[in-house]
């Protein structure tokens, strides 16, 4: 353990919510949080309600934000997005929630820009391959199957 004190429940949870008020958080990693702060589980499941009930929790907040984020930001498709969501452990509710934050005109706008974009840096003149490396990058990044490979058909 880095500390060589536990923490009351309160300063437990003075601590909590501003990590949780810094940027918006999952249970998942709260419970962790706590776990390291050397809380018990009964004062675990008494804080993380608090936290809810203040609303310094909100999970399908976080995923709502999460998806737009990495959309936006990163330029992830769903696959991606999912996979990430389900790994810290969030609802499937939470997740369907989450995927309508992202319009389906910008979704294929971004796919279509991603795309002319990683092409043009592609310096491979066999189209087999060109078609690859395009493919690597997309589905990588959690871009659907299916509309990788009309896009590398509509562009290659």
């Amino acid at each position: 353990m880095h500390h060589s004190k536990g923490y009351t429940v309160a300063e437990a949870t003075k601590k909590i919510e501003s990590y949780c008020a810094y940027q918006d958080r999952c249970h998942k990693e709260v419970v962790e949080k706590l776990k390291g702060f050397g809380m018990i589980p009964e004062a675990i499941d008494h804080i993380v309600a608090h936290l809810i009930k203040e609303n310094y929790l909100n999970e399908e907040r976080f995923a709502k934000n999460f998806a737009r984020g990495k959309f936006r930001v990163k330029k992830w498709g769903r696959n991606r997005i999912v996979n990430e969501l389900k790994m810290k452990a969030i609802s499937r509710f939470n997740i369907q929630s989450a995927l309508r934050e992202i319009p389906e005109n910008d979704y294929l706008e971004t796919l279509d820009d991603l795309a002319h974009k990683r092409l043009s840096e592609i310096n491979e003149t066999n189209p087999q391959k060109r078609k690859k490396k395009l493919a690597d990058y997309l589905l990588y990044r959690g871009w659907e199957t299916a509309l990788v490979y009309e896009k590398i058909k509509e562009l290659i």
